[in-house]
């Protein structure tokens, strides 16, 4: 099939994804004044005695929004918010898909910090969290922590969704080839906002020698155009203070994870990794290399961003269920050690790795409630939670 022609046509057909439902009747007088006036002025007088009210009176603690400013869409770029549109809807019905979270798209027609930063916050009396989406590095780095201390859970999936499944992906790669975080060379090729959120992450989990790689090589102590998130990354990768191109750091590498652009990777660069290598070529739409092509070079474990070939890593099995999790147990921010639960949940739902299968299937039914699960154990376990929102969003919990 030719996804590209059918996707055209079915959104086409169905102008977008996405429609507005009613939870309350609209048949009768009765319905007409309970769900509106006069009965809905008893509502509001509630929730300005107590705003923690709108939680559990309307759909805010399972409402998330969806925010971009179409800077980085995919793989594709900066195309405007217009563009990314179609892919805000999409993470919004697999919200709904999958974890029957109310996600919207709010596609903003700017791409200045502070006033995104400033639009996001106005919106938080209505919402129970905030998903950034496609904002480009490094300003997503800068919005993001921006964002920490409104109240609401907020997380820039790009970052941190790609950094969880790749880290549950890597944790069971690990075990197919018998190899360990502590001792393994990591090479990113990429160092946007998933590589660096994604080797954060995986230096938290044990990771000891990751080398970053970006468009003009490998990021070094030498270089003089790097940006500051760059330079402070140095103070924990390439700790050898390796130069050169992506060729140079594959050399002997045990794994290679991307997150750049289509053929970034050669069959070549492959067959210079070490024995038993882990490669997660995961560009989208068109991965770093083609799965038949690095176990061709010798790779032991493949993966892609893709449905269409084994071992899927993409964020779609982590941010249903972080938000889920977070809106269920009232969590006003989502931390390090949540992701960290998350990835290890996601990754125990494979009980028997194998090549073929380092990470759940994106649409397998246990995932959700796993990631949901870790997330609100750390969540009231860290007194991380918002005292008077958890009761609010337990509804959440039984509608998965």
């Amino acid at each position: 099939m030719n996804y590209s022609e059918e996707s055209l046509k079915r959104h086409r057909e169905t102008r977008g994804k996405l429609a507005v439902v009613s939870k309350m009747p609209l048949n009768t007088i009765e319905d007409l004044s309970i769900a509106y006036t006069p009965g809905v002025a008893a509502v509001s007088l509630a929730i300005a005695a107590d705003k923690k009210q709108s939680f559990e009176l309307t759909n805010r603690g399972n409402t998330v929004a969806v925010v971009t400013d179409g800077s980085a869409v995919l793989g594709i770029g900066n195309v405007g918010p217009e563009a990314a549109l179609p892919v805000m809807e999409g993470k919004a019905i697999l919200f709904k898909g999958l974890a029957d979270v109310d996600a919207y798209p709010i596609c903003l027609a700017t791409q200045d910090n502070d006033e995104i930063i400033r639009i996001v916050k106005a919106l938080v009396p209505g919402l129970g969290g905030v998903n950034l989406e496609d904002i480009a590095a490094p300003r997503c780095f800068v919005i993001e922590d921006a964002l920490q201390d409104i109240g609401i859970p907020v997380m820039h999936d790009d970052q941190h969704g790609t950094a969880i499944v790749t880290l549950a992906a890597l944790r069971n790669a690990l075990k197919v080839t018998g190899k360990k975080i502590e001792t393994v060379r990591i090479v990113f090729s990429g160092a946007g906002a998933a590589g660096i959120a994604t080797t954060r992450l995986l230096l938290e989990y044990g990771a000891r020698n990751i080398i970053l790689v970006d468009s003009k090589g490998i990021i070094h102590k030498g270089r003089s155009d790097l940006n500051g998130v760059k330079i402070a990354m140095l103070e924990v990768t390439n700790q050898q203070n390796l130069t050169g191109s992506l060729a140079d750091a594959m050399r002997g590498a045990d794994v290679f994870i991307g997150v750049s652009a289509a053929g970034a990777l050669t069959k070549e660069m492959v067959r210079t990794m070490a024995k038993d290598a882990i490669v997660f070529a995961m560009a989208n739409p068109v991965p770093e290399i083609m799965p038949a092509e690095a176990k061709a070079a010798g790779a032991a474990v493949v993966g892609t961003g893709r449905s269409d070939f084994p071992n899927q890593i993409n964020n779609c099995l982590a941010f249903p269920g972080i938000f889920r999790g977070a809106l269920d147990s009232g969590a006003t921010r989502i931390t390090t050690q949540m992701k960290l639960a998350a990835a290890i949940a996601l990754a125990d739902l494979v009980e028997h790795p194998t090549a073929e299968r380092v990470i759940p299937w994106a649409l397998d039914k246990a995932v959700v409630p796993a990631v949901a699960k870790a997330v609100m154990d750390v969540a009231r376990g860290a007194g991380a939670a918002g005292g008077g929102r958890a009761v609010a969003s337990k509804a959440g919990a039984g509608r998965r």
